[in-house]
């Protein structure tokens, strides 16, 4: 079947009318010449491709709702990765509207594709996966999409073809409406997530050094002459180390490369503080 390679089906069909009949109407479909199918296809670009498989190393879950013919969705989803060959883990918009949350909330962590699912069934399948504690991030571009784009923990509306309104419902918009772009803002986020990190273990090492040595002088000003008439660092010594060590130095290490592992490592803990 076309559908089993992807493919869009079209039934095309004719029927004469008079000049004069120029409203088409729900009676006008009736009695036509059926000429035949045609299938189109919308290949998956190949940095889709190579996204999906950088989100299963980096650990995340990539999952597709889409309204095509379940088939479809299956075929396409084989080729970006989101499923291989054996699995059949697959629910259409039929079944999940005869389900319950309870119901959706026990198999959505099985299922990885959704198939002529309707605009709303997309808020369901993230307050869901959200009820397990998962990070939600989610794409749409059109009106319907609004509320799951709002729900999610990352709403991403479509820059070139998304409507106004799942742009402000939105977290970020894709300017190229790209899925690679979303890897590449994930890359980049974990960047900027360990340089931030670098920077405050060695500024806290440093700032606790100058407290301690201060505070000691002081608890020792008693026995101590010398701390009794001045202090170890002098105020203005400390802004001075603090100019050059805390700024200058800790610079460089907001401004390294990316590391290549950035997209190996899993996640962190939506839930652990930094350090």
């Amino acid at each position: 079947m076309m559908a089993d390679n992807a493919l869009r089906v079209l039934a095309m069909a004719q029927k004469s009318v008079p000049k004069t009949h120029t409203n088409l109407t729900e009676d006008d479909i009736h009695s036509c010449c059926f000429l035949g199918l045609q299938g189109m296809i919308d290949p998956p670009r190949e940095e889709a491709i190579a996204a999906v498989k950088k989100c299963k190393t980096s650990g995340i879950r990539t999952l597709m709702i889409t309204g095509d013919h379940r088939l479809t969705a299956q075929a396409v989803a084989r080729t970006l990765g989101i499923i291989d060959n054996q699995q059949q883990n697959l629910l259409i918009g039929e079944q999940l509207a005869k389900m319950s949350d309870d119901d959706l909330y026990d198999v959505v962590e099985d299922v990885s594709v959704y198939a002529r699912v309707a605009p709303e069934h997309k808020l369901r399948v993230v307050q869901q996966l959200q009820r397990h504690g998962h990070v939600t991030a989610i794409t749409g571009d059109g009106v319907n999409d609004a509320p799951a784009l709002k729900a999610a923990d990352i709403g991403i509306a479509m820059g070139i073809t998304g409507t106004e309104v799942s742009k402000e419902a939105a977290s970020m918009v894709l300017t190229d409406d790209n899925f690679a772009s979303i890897v590449g803002a994930v890359e980049e986020g974990r960047h900027a997530w360990h340089n931030l990190e670098k920077a405050i273990l060695y500024t806290l090492p440093t700032n606790g050094g100058q407290a301690l040595l201060v505070m000691g002088a002081i608890l020792l000003a008693p026995f101590i002459p010398l701390f009794g008439a001045r202090l170890p660092l002098e105020p203005v010594q400390i802004l001075w180390i603090n100019l050059f060590d805390s700024v200058f130095l800790t610079i460089p290490l907001m401004m390294e490369v990316k590391s290549s592992r950035l997209l190996t490592d899993p996640p962190r803990d939506a839930d652990r503080k930094n350090c």
